[in-house]
């Protein structure tokens, strides 16, 4: 008898060997970067088929799938009208069941964002389900640029100039913006 085997016949019921087990993660994660992949192939046709008015994102140039460029048009009657933003997304091995990490290149005034592009929006971080995707992160982001939310700033002064004063916080908003060129 050879006792140098793993005894799977003792172990309880769905528990695989260590060595079994090993063998299945390396492979599930190669099918988590495929349906990785698969899905954010679909977004980008949906987007460049269907996609709603302000709002674009490709694939960064250098073909990295897990890295993109998305672009925002300020919303009409909004501090924020003319005005173009560009946004990066970085997409981790197992998206759509993990967010991506979204972050404004193009420097913003806005209550939610911070000084470093970072933002504060529900959806990207505690309520991310899977059914959302990239068109619906950039229309949440295009939604929040007309309706902050103040009750979560990560600029406090945005957030309390947006109810105090709005002339004061427009010109705030286009002294911090400037266009940037695509990477």
């Amino acid at each position: 008898m050879n006792y140098d085997m793993e005894d799977t016949q003792n172990s309880a019921p769905g528990i695989l060997p260590f060595a079994q087990a090993s063998k299945l993660s390396g492979s599930k994660k190669i099918a988590d970067a495929q349906s990785t992949t698969k899905r954010l192939q679909t977004e980008l046709m949906q987007l460049m088929t269907s996609s709603a008015p302000g709002i674009s994102a490709f694939p960064s140039a250098d073909g990295n799938l897990l890295s993109w460029t998305a672009t925002i048009e300020g919303p009409d009657e909004t501090p924020y009208s003319n005005l173009s933003f560009k946004l990066s997304f970085a997409f981790p091995t197992n998206y759509p069941y993990v967010a991506p990490t979204v972050l404004f290149k193009t420097p913003i005034y806005h209550p939610n964002v911070d000084f470093s592009g970072r933002i504060c929006l529900d959806i990207l971080k505690d309520k991310w389900t899977a059914a959302y995707n990239i068109q619906t992160v950039l229309l949440s982001l295009q939604s929040l640029l007309g309706e902050p939310n103040n009750a979560s700033p990560l600029n406090g002064e945005a957030a309390e100039l947006w109810d105090k004063d709005p002339e004061e916080f427009k010109r705030k908003v286009l002294g911090r913006h400037q266009d940037i060129e695509d990477e």
